[in-house]
């Protein structure tokens, strides 16, 4: 299977979770970090449709014209959890600068849960206690397969014309995260063909 791209990764703690693994290792990671790919050799990230807590579906290429914090979790995933509080104010401190955050749930895969519907029924309340502000969606096969999910969190930096400028395999270090965010922000400010911008 083919990987997204080529966002070269630097590893400073332990990996993320394996999806067939435990969920403690991810709890002992001390931070990864990305160097932002060249924007000529930046893979287009794959489109999906996948049903937000409401029952809508989000199409990933809606948000074509913004940065994307794209990132795959799970409710008992540690490392997942632990990212969640630092994610949320990332998206509350850059959403009105051109940041959107997307938050993929691959609960049915992780843990081998029948259906969406019973992926909900843990995804839902973890949303709603956590008050997670951002767009929460549910993941299927096809997305798992698209984005090469073998490992949890998982978490992609997406530029503002739709393709893959980083990748973190791992707990993110928040500072590496932030600086790529402003980097890809600063891209906003030049004139690209096809770009739109919807606040």
């Amino acid at each position: 299977m083919t990987r997204t791209g080529p966002a070269a990764v630097v590893v400073v703690g332990l990996l993320g979770l394996l999806l067939s693994g435990t969920s403690g290792f991810a709890q002992e990671a001390k931070g990864v970090q990305a160097v932002l790919t060249a924007p000529r050799d930046r893979p287009l990230a794959p489109e999906f449709a996948l049903k937000d807590t409401t029952g809508k579906v989000v199409r990933f290429s809606e948000y074509r014209g913004r940065v994307v914090l794209l990132d795959f979790w799970a409710t008992t995933c540690g490392g997942c959890i632990q990212e969640i509080p630092m994610f949320i104010e990332v998206s509350k401190a850059y959403k009105g600068r051109g940041l959107a955050t997307i938050g993929v749930s691959e609960d049915i895969a992780y843990a081998d849960l029948k259906n969406a519907d019973e992926a909900w029924d843990r995804v839902r309340p973890f949303v709603r206690d956590r008050q997670v502000p951002y767009l929460v969606v549910m993941g299927d096969s096809r997305v798992t397969a698209d984005y090469d999910i073998k490992a949890l969190p998982l978490t992609y930096l997406v530029d503002a014309n739709g393709r893959v400028a980083a990748t973190y395999s791992g707990v993110v270090e928040r500072g590496n995260l932030e600086a790529n965010i402003k980097a890809l922000l600063a891209e906003l400010a030049l004139p690209m063909r096809g770009r739109r911008y919807n606040p």
